[in-house]
């Protein structure tokens, strides 16, 4: 009898999500993780760090798109973006869907998970090496806090809060956020499961007010990877609201980008589906 490989990863300590393995294209150690690039059967190639689900090709559009086109679509003349970690290029290849804009920073701690990508990836890395991409390998809580440059949108494509990744759900971080855009800018962030994860996305939120945005909004989605199948983004902006930008400017502009998931009643559904139960824990989403 033929012998089946599965892998397996824990999202709690009493919950695991298994999928059937074809092949297993790559297996490496980089200085800050674990890295794998699996063939599976269900959803195709997806990229394994530290043994977590990060994306995969079956799912990827539905984070990737969301992650960036409201943010993107909130601003009304986006130019100059920071993309924070996202190494797999997936929010690199969304942000640069958009025509205004003139230069990327795409700031990634682990070399290797990009050439990795780059390599087993191609539909999500296809856009790393743009003329318009700057690449930047460094930590991303380093960069904001030194850093003097001026962002139209921030989008923060971070993992889970563990680690050094920690450092990116903390007060301080923000505060660095607010001080890297410009007047009028939008930042967004993952900001895990509201089942799992609801005193982390209350803290969040009160962290970005506290830094001084005067609009804080909730995504919500269902994508079968992560841990519950339910995962959230959170928007801050320092002037524009989500939900006041005219439908048919998104239905306009989107007529020269192709989506997937992402379109003018998405953009408002996102923010305006926010189920009770979140709404009652978390006051004012």
């Amino acid at each position: 009898m033929p012998c089946e490989l599965w892998f397996s990863e824990y999202q709690t300590k009493d919950l695991k999500l298994s999928a059937k393995v074809k092949d297993v294209l790559f297996t490496g150690r980089s200085k800050y993780q674990e890295i794998q690039i699996l063939d599976t059967v269900t959803f195709g190639r997806a990229l394994i760090l530290d043994n977590t689900f990060q994306t995969t090709e079956k799912d990827e559009f539905i984070y990737h798109e969301l992650i960036t086109h409201p943010a993107m679509f909130t601003h009304p003349d986006p130019k100059k973006v920071l993309v924070i970690g996202g190494g797999d290029g997936g929010t690199v290849r969304e942000v640069l869907k958009h025509d205004t804009v003139e230069r990327v920073d795409f700031v990634e701690l682990d070399e290797m998970v990009v050439e990795v990508c780059k390599k087993y990836l191609p539909t999500l890395s296809c856009q790393i090496d743009n003329e318009k991409v700057n690449t930047i390998f460094t930590d991303g809580i380093e960069y904001v806090a030194k850093c003097k440059e001026k962002y139209d949108v921030i989008i923060v494509d971070c993992p889970d809060p563990v680690g050094p990744a920690k450092g990116l759900f903390e007060k301080d971080f923000y505060k660095n956020l607010y001080k890297c855009l410009g007047e009028d800018g939008v930042m967004v962030q993952q900001t895990e499961s509201p089942i799992f994860n609801r005193d982390l996305i209350f803290n969040i939120k009160k962290y970005l007010e506290d830094a001084g945005f005067n609009i804080v909004k909730l995504m919500v989605y269902a994508i079968p990877t992560y841990p519950s199948g339910f995962w959230s983004f959170t928007l801050a902006s320092k002037r524009y609201d989500p939900l006041e930008v005219p439908p048919e400017k998104i239905k306009e502009r989107l007529k020269k980008m192709e989506t997937k998931y992402y379109d003018e009643d998405v953009h408002r559904g996102v923010f305006l589906a926010v189920p009770k139960f979140l709404k009652e824990n978390i006051p004012v989403f």
